[in-house]
C-alpha cells in the first residue's frame, strides 16, 4: 500500500512538472537526470527551511532590529530620553526609531511598534497598559511673577500673558475648582504652538503664563525654575498616560524589553509632583 501510494505521488509530481524523475525499470528504479537536479535542489530547500525554523525559534528571546516609537515630544524629552543611552547599551543588537507628534494617531499598520499617549483614547482592538497619571499645573517663572504679580484667582489670568497649544485639545481648557465647583477660564493666548516644548521655553524666559504636563516641567519645578500659581483652585483632575501596543500575546522581544524597562524607570524616578 506505502509503494503504491509513492509511486501515484511521483506520478503526479512529473505530471505536474512535465518530466519524468524515476527510471522504472523490472526490478529498481534510478533517479533520472532530471530526478537527481530535482533532488538536489528540493534537499537545499528543506535546508534552508530548517535554517529559517531555527532562526525563528531563537526569536523569543533575541532581542534586536528596529524598534519603533510614537509619542509626544515631551514625553520623549524629559521620561525617555535621560535613561535612552543606558537601554540602548543593554541592548546593542536593537536600534530605536522615534516619530514624534503631539496627537495620538493609530499607526500600527505602518510599522509602529509602540505609542505612548495620554489622555482619551478612541476604542479599538489595541491594548493600552496604564503607565501612571499626570496632572496639568499652571505655572510661570520667577522673574515674570516678579514683574506681573502673582494671580490670586483664576479669572485673573484674562489679564495675564498665556499661552498654549494652537490645536483642539482639552490640554487648553483651563480647568479649575471654586466651592466644590469645576469652571474653564476661557484663556485668550498672545501666541500659540503645536508643540510644548515652545511653551516650558517661553515660560522659563519669563515671558508669560502656561499650563503644562508635571511629566514635561517637573524637574523644572523642583529646582525653582517655574513657580506653580492657583494651587488653591486646583481641579485635582489628572490624565491617564498610557503606553499602547498591538498585541497582548504576540509580543517581539524588542517590545517587552522596552516596556519593562519604561516601567522600571518611572518607578524609580515618577513624575507627579506634590506641590
Amino acid at each position: 500500500m506505502l509503494t503504491y501510494l509513492c509511486n501515484k505521488a511521483i506520478n503526479r509530481l512529473e505530471n505536474r512538472l512535465g518530466v519524468r524523475l524515476i527510471q522504472r525499470g523490472a526490478r529498481q528504479l534510478t533517479l533520472t537526470e532530471e530526478g537527481v537536479a530535482y533532488l538536489k535542489s528540493a534537499r537545499n530547500v528543506v535546508a534552508a527551511m530548517n535554517e529559517a525554523d531555527s532562526l525563528a525559534e531563537a526569536f523569543p528571546t533575541r532581542v534586536s532590529g528596529v524598534l519603533k516609537i510614537r509619542t509626544m515630544p515631551t514625553f520623549a524629552q524629559h521620561q525617555i530620553l535621560p535613561w535612552l543611552p543606558e537601554f540602548l547599551d543593554k541592548y546593542p543588537s536593537l536600534s530605536v526609531d522615534f516619530e514624534l507628534n503631539a496627537v495620538y494617531q493609530d499607526d500600527f499598520d505602518r510599522g509602529v511598534d509602540i505609542a505612548i499617549y495620554g489622555g482619551i483614547l478612541p476604542s479599538s482592538s489595541r491594548i493600552a497598559t496604564r503607565i501612571g497619571d499626570s496632572e496639568w499645573i499652571t505655572c510661570a517663572s520667577p522673574q515674570y511673577l516678579e514683574k506681573y504679580g502673582i494671580p490670586e484667582h483664576p479669572q485673573e489670568l484674562l489679564k495675564h500673558r498665556c499661552f498654549h497649544f494652537n490645536f483642539s485639545s482639552n490640554w487648553n481648557n483651563w480647568d479649575f475648582l471654586e466651592n466644590n465647583e469645576s469652571f474653564i477660564v476661557p484663556i485668550k493666548p498672545i501666541a500659540s504652538f503645536s508643540q510644548g516644548t515652545f511653551l516650558r521655553d517661553l515660560a522659563l524666559r519669563g515671558q508669560g503664563v502656561v499650563r503644562l504636563a508635571d511629566y514635561h516641567i517637573g524637574e523644572d519645578i523642583r529646582l525653582g525654575r517655574l513657580i506653580p500659581i492657583l494651587r488653591n483652585f486646583r481641579s485635582g483632575i489628572t490624565e491617564p498616560q498610557y503606553i499602547i501596543y498591538a498585541n497582548r500575546k504576540l509580543q517581539s522581544p524588542r517590545v517587552k524589553c522596552f516596556i519593562q524597562f519604561l516601567q522600571e524607570k518611572i518607578k524609580i524616578k515618577p513624575w507627579r509632583l506634590i506641590v
